[in-house]
């Protein structure tokens, strides 16, 4: 993988640049991620709140509680819904991976909330495996 990878919505109006190193990809088996993608999970790249820089319109806040409880916000397109990232939490972004102009690169390494994954998905040897939300 090389710096920076772009990506953006599917209507263009937002586009983003990652200067930085990601940090982790991973794969969220939750079925609000289910929901949201209209898949059988999201794939979450970790980015440096630093490395991440939106462009183009400003993205609408969307907010829902998380089955921890915990509120989460995500930063959709307003005019083809396409979800972008998260707000950074603890200094990092979490980029929506299906938004990256070049995907060849996504590694997978970590899967979270598998206690709802479909059973027809497979883990690589040596990934990092959450039933539920890691610890931070």
């Amino acid at each position: 993988m090389k710096l920076p990878q772009t990506g953006g919505c599917q209507c263009g109006k937002i586009r983003y640049e990652i200067t930085e190193t990601p940090q982790l990809v991973y794969l969220c088996h939750c079925t609000d991620c289910e929901h949201l993608t209209s898949s059988a999970f999201s794939i979450g790249v970790v980015v440096p709140e630093e490395g991440l820089r939106l462009s183009g319109i400003e993205p609408r806040q969307l907010q829902r509680t998380a089955d921890s409880g915990r509120i989460s916000i995500r930063l959709v397109c307003p005019e083809c819904g396409t979800w972008i990232c998260g707000m950074p939490r603890g200094g990092m972004h979490r980029v929506r991976g299906g938004t990256l102009d070049d995907t060849s690169w996504l590694r997978p390494t970590r899967h979270i909330w598998t206690r709802s994954k479909q059973p027809w998905i497979m883990f690589a040897e040596g990934d990092e495996i959450f039933e539920k939300q890691p610890p931070a």
